[in-house]
């Protein structure tokens, strides 16, 4: 039996180096800068590269408007006292007379707990008949209860409360203390008032969001705006529908960065710096800080103001080119604005891909040695 000496095997080990190193098999993140660029409309590729300096940031520098239309900011603040339908009264009638009309032999007082109004807003007092009670006061409720009763009594006293009912009521769902149906009462008129009625929000304030829907009409606002615009602390009506939820506006972060993730956004505004940041920043190891890209869908006007063109129309594929390195390249960084839907792709360094090949070269060689070794040892066995 004749055994295989080593004058094949190192021939052998050296060709398939070369195969490794010409093929470029070893594996990467994704694509280099050269193959980015390769891309370019410029080169008969596909999206526009861009680099990004003072001037893309101001164009690009748009973010979702949130906001309550002119229907809900124009809609006056209801009187705390107006019945609706729906709503439930509470009665007291005393009565000038020890055998009234209402009340028994031994009292002259007689209290109705629960009155309801009516779908149509009325409701019924004995004696007093049918009575218009939605869009008015209780005040004016009670003058008009006294004037039919004073017809039958002499001097009746009426009281007229109001407490909540179906028909002043609004619900409030989402990220809150307590999800629920809840009155609309004096303390309770304005948007931040019936959320803190409601246990106020259960999710960071910097990323929620709150949508009112009234009949077929809604808008959303941010949580903190409700502060910071007092115009947006709308007064409430009855049937409104709110919303509490959390912002799910995302980006994803690949290449060498700390982590590779689909991430959700944490404030109302977001950099390429803190998007970088959130992800553990870029890789010590593998990073190329002059290759930091953002990819992405770009209205045709906003496209049209970065290139300084008029032609173009439909979303428009754009990739925003970030260098680091450069003397103002952080600044560029924590200004650009980062958006929904956002890719953001940190390139390899070049020593990244040598330090593989090294390593796929001392790993090759290692192992011609050990056939080496093997195979000096089988031919010294026989």
């Amino acid at each position: 039996m004749t055994i295989p000496t080593t004058r094949w095997v190192r021939p052998v080990a050296a060709l398939v180096i070369l195969m490794i190193v010409a093929g470029c098999g070893l594996p990467r993140m994704g694509p280099n800068k050269r193959e980015i660029y390769a891309g370019s409309v410029q080169k008969q590729g596909d999206a526009f590269v861009v680099a990004v300096n003072d001037r893309v940031t101001r164009a690009t520098a748009v973010q979702p408007a949130l906001g309550f239309t002119d229907d809900f900011l124009n809609a006056g603040l209801l009187g705390s006292d107006i019945i609706s339908p729906g709503d439930t009264l509470g009665l007291t009638i005393w009565e000038n007379v020890d055998d009234g009309l209402l009340a028994g032999a031994t009292s002259n007082q007689t209290i109705l707990e629960e009155v309801q109004v009516d779908g149509a807003g009325f409701i019924f007092v004995p004696y007093a008949g049918r009575i218009k009670a939605a869009g008015n006061t209780p005040e004016g409720v009670r003058r008009v209860i006294t004037e039919r009763l004073e017809q039958q009594t002499p001097d009746p006293q009426v009281e007229v409360r109001r407490v909540a009912g179906n028909g002043s009521t609004v619900s409030v769902s989402g990220a809150v203390g307590g999800q629920g149906v809840y009155p609309i009462e004096a303390p309770t008129r304005r948007l931040s008032a019936m959320i803190s009625a409601a246990g106020g929000i259960s999710i960071t304030p910097e990323v929620a969001q709150i949508t009112v829907i009234r009949g077929d009409r809604q808008a959303k606002v941010w949580f903190q705006d409700l502060f910071k615009y007092p115009q947006f602390d709308i007064p409430l009506r009855g049937g409104d529908r709110i919303l509490v939820e959390s912002d799910t506006r995302s980006y994803t972060a690949l290449g060498a960065t700390g982590a590779q993730a689909r991430v959700t956004f944490q404030t109302q505004t977001l950099s390429a710096l803190e998007g970088i940041a959130q992800v553990g920043g870029l890789s010590v190891a593998a990073a190329d800080p002059t290759g930091v890209f953002v990819l992405r869908n770009e209205p045709a006007e906003i496209a049209n103001m970065v290139l300084g063109r008029d032609d173009l129309s439909g979303a428009q594929r754009m990739v925003y080119v970030l260098d680091l390195t450069q003397p103002n390249g952080m600044f560029m960084a924590r200004d650009f604005s980062i958006r929904d839907a956002d890719t953001i792709y940190v390139t390899e360094a070049p020593f990244a891909q040598w330090a593989k090949v090294i390593a796929a070269l001392t790993g090759t060689l290692g192992a011609v040695g050990s056939v080496s070794t093997a195979s000096g040892t089988l031919s010294g066995d026989f």
